[in-house]
């Protein structure tokens, strides 16, 4: 079916699964996937094994799944992170399409996950097709405005050629620079993430393949997002709460005959 939507707005679906009444579930969820990621579970059988658990929908899942990480990747990835004021004078290398799908939901009302590791991360993604919405526009002059705040030397945009209508995005950023004299460029490459992993300039990106590879990082979606939409719909599943490894404990007592504490 084509993709007809005119907003990266919110899901129907949403509504439910990340009412206040569900998040303490979905938040459980997250700290027991990021235990068991830790310690070397195969994501896909892991993260099965918690949505089955806490019972979560399909989006709920899709959340969890973006949201966790192992302490490890956690620790090694805000090592590599710097400050606003780092970017000033220096490149920043973009990753397209991760960072501005991202805004536009953030801009649309859409949901936007608030990550173990600090990132902000959305839940429509780019699979395949990319449909320009009403919030592309906005979500350019957002970043036009952050990028000079932030005293970017030169923005280079990388979008993925095979990804359809992507010549068409990277037209959009060009006009854009072109309007507003802004030092960016755009371009279309088969695949923007071994050129990001290797990158020595700071990366724009809350891709966790490319963060686990270990370039200087920048966290432009979020603070894009917090600069110029504070009223943006995110959801928060930062932090890991003690009591919800609930899979921990019950492997921890099964057979041993002790039961395990109640939560609080």
């Amino acid at each position: 079916m084509p993709d007809t939507r005119s907003h990266r707005g919110p899901d129907p679906r949403d509504g439910e699964a990340f009412a206040p009444s569900s998040l303490p579930a979905v938040r459980a969820a997250v700290a027991d996937l990021s235990w068991l990621l830790g310690r070397g579970y195969a994501p896909v059988s892991a993260l099965k094994l918690v949505g089955d658990r806490w019972a979560l929908t399909e989006r709920q899942r899709m959340a969890v799944r973006r949201s966790a990480c192992a302490d490890e990747a956690r620790a090694r990835r805000a090592a590599r992170q710097v400050a606003a004021e780092a970017v000033e004078g220096r490149d920043l290398w973009i990753d397209g399409f991760n960072v501005l799908t991202t805004l536009e939901a953030g801009l649309g009302g859409g949901v936007v996950l608030h990550c173990r590791d600090g990132t902000y991360r959305d839940l429509a993604g780019v699979h395949g097709t990319y449909r320009r919405v009403a919030e592309t526009l906005p979500a350019l002059e957002t970043l036009a405005v952050v990028l000079g705040e932030l005293r970017v030397r030169h923005a280079r945009w990388l979008f993925d050629r095979p990804v359809s209508n992507s010549g068409r995005i990277r037209a959009l950023v060009q006009r854009t620079a072109a309007e507003r004299s802004l030092a960016w460029s755009a371009e279309l490459v088969d695949n923007p993430d071994p050129i990001l992993k290797q990158s020595l300039e700071i990366v724009a990106s809350a891709d966790s393949a490319i963060l686990d590879a270990g370039p200087p990082w920048f966290n432009l979606a979020r603070h894009a997002l917090e600069r110029s939409s504070p009223a943006a719909r995110v959801i928060d599943l930062s932090d890991l709460l003690p009591e919800s490894t609930s899979i921990v404990a019950d492997h921890l007592t099964a057979g041993t005959g002790r039961q395990r504490p109640p939560r609080r």
